[in-house]
């Protein structure tokens, strides 16, 4: 049983790996869109450093560029949706995918969301800040708050893991890692992303029903990112 048990656990450690390589793929395919050289692309070389973060192949991660700068079976047709609704709990979700197949798409999200409630476009986007995000870890004495001043944020969060969180304009995301960058820190994202103004606090019954509904949401193959007003 015993056994049995560990086979199970092997092969669904397999499909998680698998999942998070089919996004990271998507990443690199849609940065690869500006160019295939890592040096003169820098989302490119981020999303190429994130999958190697995740032991993602050699090969796995060229193909990707590859197809994305359209060099390997035409180039790669993927366009973002974007979902708004509340998960149980009334807690508000925004779910952007990345997408082939945008029928395919919208019925897989309509499913998902039967435990939740899918909302039109706006009911529940104007609840965040559209913002840009800088993940940076910084050099040994470094102050955050003074680096984020002098790079030009506009806010800074502590992270996980050492990372700072540095929050901007989203025009101005790209200019404010190249100067996080510059007084050494070390850059491991940027992107554009939502932010709750208003985050739902629930009870940690509530809270576990929340999550698995995120889970199954995170699990679908087109859905790359989510965001959650959940506190």
């Amino acid at each position: 049983m015993g056994a049995q048990w560990k086979q199970k656990h092997r092969e669904a450690a397999a499909n998680a790996k698998g999942k998070i390589f089919t996004k990271l793929a998507k990443e690199i395919a849609v940065a690869a869109r500006a160019g295939a050289d890592p040096a003169t692309n820098t989302s490119l070389r981020l999303a190429m450093e994130a999958a190697r973060k995740q032991s993602m192949p050699r090969d796995t991660i060229d193909r990707a560029v590859k197809k994305g700068a359209g060099l390997l079976d035409g180039p790669a047709n993927y366009e973002t949706v974007t979902y708004e609704g509340f998960a149980p709990h009334q807690v508000p979700v925004i779910v952007e995918c990345l997408t082939e197949n945008k029928n395919r798409t919208s019925a897989n999200v309509r499913m998902l969301f039967k435990k939740g409630q899918l909302a039109a476009s706006g009911a529940v986007s104007w609840d965040f800040s559209r913002l840009g995000l800088v993940e940076a870890k910084g050099p040994p004495g470094a102050d955050p708050d003074e680096a984020a001043l002098e790079a030009g944020a506009d806010d800074v969060e502590p992270g996980d893991d050492g990372l700072t969180s540095f929050y901007t304009q989203p025009t101005e995301v790209d200019a404010v890692a190249k100067a996080l960058a510059e007084r050494g820190f070390v850059v491991e994202k940027f992107s554009i992303v939502w932010k709750p103004k208003n985050p739902v606090s629930v009870g940690e019954a509530e809270r576990a029903e929340v999550e698995s509904f995120l889970a199954a949401l995170d699990d679908d193959d087109d859905v790359q990112n989510l965001y959650v007003g959940l506190a």
